[in-house]
């Protein structure tokens, strides 16, 4: 659909399922290259990049913590590696942990932290470095939440690092985008992923979470990986610092939905 996404390079981390996933393989039908990072299932990597490459892209896995700088660094390493540049970075990778506040520990604080906040810090940190010392303009996107202005009760940890992910895309897309450097969020509400597949399974809480979305259902990974192509893309060029909500209109206040209050 975007023509000038064609042999474009882009890291995906987490992209070996879910959301992350999605984005890697709507990227290969645009025909990009692509590094699909994985941090634990090799072979839903491989099967990202053999999909990929079925649609005409190209694309190589690479395991990686984008909790560390070593793991980042081998991310961008491997994309001027194999593909010879850097365009689009997508911070994908993320977690959650369900706890009452009082009883979390600080351990699954930090990981949560770690891995939705400071692997966000360090990808965009990689992509940045990049396009200034090869005097290029660059793309990255951070996949938040809409609990990055919805609460969440027993995930306090998740929202949190939501909270901090869009000020922090807000912040960097202010800094760097004299640089050419667009930098953009999208708010993923109810979306049928792995992560989610348990959750759905039970009918009752499914019909609950469907209640939260006023258009009745819930979401894609393709749809929110047709958001990511169009923020990679010129058809956005003159976008930066927001949060694109692929929520089915989840950030609306649903419980007024039908006239009550």
């Amino acid at each position: 659909m975007y023509k000038d996404l064609k042999n474009k390079v882009a890291v995906v981390t987490g992209g070996s399922k879910g959301i992350g996933r999605a984005v890697a393989e709507r990227f290969g039908k645009e025909q990009m290259r692509v590094v699909v990072n994985y941090n634990s299932d090799a072979q839903q990597a491989a099967e990202a990049v053999q999909a990929i490459e079925a649609q005409g892209g190209q694309a190589v896995s690479v395991h990686g913590d984008v909790s560390s700088e070593a793991g980042v660094q081998g991310l961008l390493d491997a994309a001027v590696q194999q593909f010879g540049r850097l365009d689009v970075w997508v911070n994908n990778a993320g977690m959650e942990i369900k706890s009452p506040t009082h009883e979390l520990s600080l351990a699954d604080w930090n990981k949560v932290i770690t891995i939705n906040e400071t692997g966000v810090f360090l990808g965009a940190k990689a992509a940045l470095n990049y396009f200034k010392a090869h005097h290029q303009s660059g793309n990255i996107i951070n996949m938040s939440s809409v609990h990055e202005q919805i609460p969440w009760p027993t995930f306090a940890s998740y929202a949190a690092a939501k909270g901090g992910v869009k000020l922090f895309t807000q912040t960097i897309a202010m800094e760097y985008a004299k640089d050419g450097i667009r930098v953009n969020g999208i708010g993923p509400g109810a979306i049928n992923t792995p992560i989610n597949a348990e959750k759905f399974a039970d009918k009752a809480q499914y019909d609950q979470t469907v209640a939260m979305v006023p258009m009745n259902r819930i979401g894609k990974p393709e749809e929110v990986a047709a958001g990511a192509a169009w923020l990679a893309s010129a058809e956005s060029s003159y976008v930066t610092g927001i949060t694109l909500f692929i929520d089915g209109g989840m950030t609306l206040y649903p419980a007024f939905k039908d006239g009550q209050g």
